[in-house]
């Protein structure tokens, strides 16, 4: 098949990408669409060039659902090195401070830990994407400039220790939208009494997707040479991103009227809500919102095929999982 019959199929689905550290999340992005012969694609949210982990890329229709996955929580595995701050916060910085590790046991760590449970505010780091002015705030830091930041607010949901050993911390956390797990680390240490910086991070799950269904760079690349058709294989529908949302179903008129447009009445009466829409096929037709008097609008149409059940656990049954083998 000639790489112009595979740009003219439509590629529409998401591919659960294990980044590899050195390469930016775009660039990652790239690589795969041009590996799917896709013509639209994006990512829900990115990785530090040095982090490693979950990137799920979106393409075609699947690009509608994009937005909605930016809200999503993520778990990360955090390797952190006590004793030595940097600039970006991150091993590849520039060391800008030292102090002296405090000798905590496993105990002290988990304690210290857990009072990073819940809400909070936290100031955005220099060395991120956020925009000042227009200019992004990684632009501004590597001219030395330093500006004000707006706290932002941000749950943790879940922390846990996994080792404590000298100068080397590690934990994973379940975390909402928005946290910076460098700025997490920075905060960390600073209530132990000393500083760090980030020196790996993995990030093993993007809301409902888990980590089992990720895809290497390389295997990627191998399984597109061998037949673009297994790589587009491993694509997840549209809806697998949305798995934790309610779904609501739609007979054959409501489900005409919805795709032209207009707002059909359902059966979820309550408090305004966003839900997967289904229609009378079963077919995925796109993101709705519940409005006061049983009303439900669209918000976003999509046309992909029929609708099938991602191979992934929310994050919170994740997590009880983990609780039953402790």
């Amino acid at each position: 098949m000639s790489p112009a019959t595979r740009r003219a199929d439509p590629v529409d689905g998401v591919l659960l990408l294990n980044k590899p550290s050195g390469l930016t999340s775009n660039r990652a992005l790239q690589i795969v669409k041009r590996l799917l012969g896709a013509r639209k694609a994006g990512h829900t949210g990115a990785l530090d060039p040095a982090a490693t982990g979950m990137l799920p890329l979106c393409f075609g229709e699947a690009t509608k659902i994009a937005a909605f996955l930016l809200e999503a929580d993520k778990i990360y595995r955090v390797t952190v090195r006590l004793g030595i701050a940097t600039d970006t916060g991150d091993a590849d910085g520039t060391v800008t401070d030292e102090a002296p590790v405090p000798d905590l046991t496993a105990a002290d760590w988990e304690a210290l830990l857990g009072t990073f449970l819940g809400e909070s505010e936290q100031v955005p780091p220099m060395y991120s994407a956020l925009k000042k002015d227009g200019k992004r705030l990684y632009e501004l830091a590597r001219r030395g400039e330093e500006v004000e930041r707006a706290p932002r607010k941000v749950r943790i949901h879940d922390i846990r220790l996994l080792e404590a050993h000298g100068n080397r911390l590690v934990f994973r956390v379940w975390c909402s939208k928005g946290t910076y797990v460098r700025t997490l680390v920075e905060d960390i240490a600073r209530a132990a009494g000393t500083v760090a910086h980030t020196a790996a991070l993995h990030r093993e799950s993007v809301g409902p997707f888990a980590g089992e269904a990720m895809l290497d760079l390389a295997e990627a690349e191998r399984l597109a040479a061998g037949n673009p058709a297994a790589l587009r294989a491993r694509l997840l529908p549209a809806d697998a991103g949305l798995a934790g949302w309610p779904a609501q179903r739609l007979d054959a008129d409501a489900t005409r009227r919805f795709l032209e447009g207009q707002s059909v009445s359902c059966d979820r009466p309550g408090t305004p809500a966003m839900v997967r829409v289904y229609g009378s096929g079963d077919g995925f037709l796109g993101v709705g919102e519940t409005v006061p008097g049983g009303r439900l609008r669209p918000k976003r149409l999509i046309r992909t095929g029929p609708a099938v059940q991602p191979p992934a656990r929310t994050a919170a049954a994740r997590h009880a999982g983990d609780d039953e083998r402790r």
